[in-house]
């Protein structure tokens, strides 16, 4: 029998499949999200998420360097707030002297080659929990919370942010906090839009790390829908038009479509959040026998690889990186 096209020889082994392959995990391509509290010599975990723990800033600190010497360049920053800060105006989010401010400046006197990412949102800070402010009729105000956002970025780039991270889907939020850091003279601290953040089911580790819930109803009046596609190339491109520098797909496993949508639709840079819930089913999973777990993260990194991401937020950030060295 003559066959003249065999796919099988570029899989013959795996020297060949080194190869041939078309996508792979460096370190250069993840970020690590890191949460922390105040105090001192605190390591507290995280039961939805194992592996994981609330540092307080002086092991934070500590956390950094380790991932700085396996070759990994950036962290995300996500702090957990006292319950007594949290106010309906959430002002702790912009106070100079708050946690994050105070941890920011902590990480960059000690790693200032390491790019710190921050967050962009008010549920760490707010009372009711929601990403945006909350009037008495329950109705997220958009404008309103614009002008926190834009002191909020502000605080963070004043305490040595490399890059801010808007993740609260208020609208034209990308335009007004460029504005802000443009005037202030931050025109090198950049912003990576969570362009397409969906609501999701996946978020309830994370907000278990942060005690972030919402304490009445959801954010489905401002995070965008599962079920829409091309309402996130609307998102994307505003965000190009308002300053963002990278744009970033929330969740990432179960959207991979949007994924690849944003990087054939965009010239900017696209980052895929592998979020709390992906992290924590695959650990489930891992615990019962039910999957290999070093396999399956770096098959479910490679995927964000596959559709498009040239970057990846991960918690498993460490463990690729460990894998790789």
């Amino acid at each position: 029998m003559q066959i003249s096209n065999r796919p099988r020889r570029n899989r013959k082994n795996q020297a060949m499949r080194n190869l041939v392959r078309e996508n792979a995990i460096s370190n250069n391509d993840l970020i690590a999200p890191l949460f922390f509290i105040e105090g001192n010599n605190q390591r507290v975990a995280i039961d939805s998420m194992p592996g994981q723990y609330r540092l307080s800033v002086d092991n934070l600190v500590k956390k950094v360097k380790d991932l700085q010497s396996l070759g990994i360049s950036c962290v995300s920053l996500f702090p957990a707030v006292d319950e007594a800060l949290k106010t309906k105006d959430a002002k702790e989010a912009y106070n100079p002297d708050a946690l994050n401010q105070r941890a920011v400046k902590e990480v960059k006197n000690a790693c200032p080659d390491i790019l710190v990412m921050t967050d962009i949102a008010l549920d760490p800070y707010s009372s009711d929990g929601h990403d945006g402010l909350v009037n008495d009729k329950g109705e997220i105000l958009n404008d309103e919370t614009l002008e926190v956002l834009g002191k909020m970025a502000l605080a963070q780039a004043k305490a040595g942010s490399d890059i801010v991270g808007p993740s609260d889907m208020m609208d034209s939020r990308i335009g007004f906090i460029r504005m802000v850091l443009e005037e202030e003279g931050f025109k090198n601290t950049s912003i990576m839009a969570y362009t397409a953040k969906y609501a999701s089911s996946f978020y309830g580790p994370f907000r278990d790390a942060l005690d972030s819930a919402p304490k009445a109803g959801d954010k489905k009046t401002y995070q965008m829908d599962y079920a829409n596609s091309e309402e996130a190339l609307r998102e994307l491109y505003l965000d190009e038009a308002e300053g963002a520098d990278i744009v970033m797909v929330k969740p990432g496993l179960a959207y991979l479509d949007i994924i690849q949508k944003l990087k054939m639709n965009s010239t900017l840079p696209v980052a895929a959040y592998n979020v709390s819930g992906e992290y924590a089913m695959v650990k489930a999973a891992a615990a019962n026998g039910w999957l290999d777990e070093e396999a399956t993260m770096v098959e479910m990194l490679t995927s964000f690889k596959r559709a498009g991401a040239d970057m990846i937020l991960t918690y498993f950030a460490e463990d690729m990186a460990r894998l790789n060295s």
